[in-house]
């Protein structure tokens, strides 16, 4: 390999020697020159330019898109305190329902327990009134057997006396 490198040098040291060498600065310069300039303007032309342009048509879209996406997420975080906002509004006004409902249903409750002891206690009433009414007669009754018997007693007594 170092032969090979060698070789190319010692190669281009007789070009030299010969004229024309590497770097030769003839016509062939401002020549090389026109046509990468030529080279330049044609490439610019050609691909450059039109890659240039779709690069800014997409850094435009994409630019663009990028607001339109901001814009929208603004929205969506507005619309989602909105629902937040509506949402405990709603659960407040529901366990304002809740409560009021439970203190109906304690309501009526109280009424309801109110009018069954209320009917216990008249059926008590009546009950305690036909208990006295039938002690009433059994006693009147009785009272009467009791002065039946205490004649029978009486009328034999005078007759066992009087006989």
């Amino acid at each position: 390999m170092i032969d090979s490198i060698w070789l190319l040098a010692v190669e281009a040291a007789e070009a030299a020697e010969e004229g024309g060498g590497l770097f030769d600065l003839d016509a062939t310069l401002p020549l090389m020159a026109v046509q990468f300039i030529l080279l330049a303007v044609i490439l610019n032309a050609i691909f450059y330019k039109p890659l240039g342009k779709a690069i800014d048509e997409r850094d435009s879209y994409v630019r663009n898109n990028k607001v339109d996406a901001q814009e929208r997420l603004a929205k969506a975080e507005q619309l989602a305190k909105q629902y937040e906002q509506e949402l405990a509004d709603s659960r407040r006004k529901v366990q304002s329902v809740i409560a009021d409902a439970q203190e109906s249903a304690q309501k009526m409750a109280a009424k309801t327990i109110a009018e069954a002891q209320q009917e216990a206690q008249a059926q008590r009433e009546q009950v305690q009134r036909e208990l006295d009414e039938q002690k009433q007669a059994a006693l009147g009754t009785l009272q009467q057997q009791v002065d039946d018997l205490s004649r029978q007693i009486l009328d034999k007594l005078l007759s066992s006396i009087a006989a």
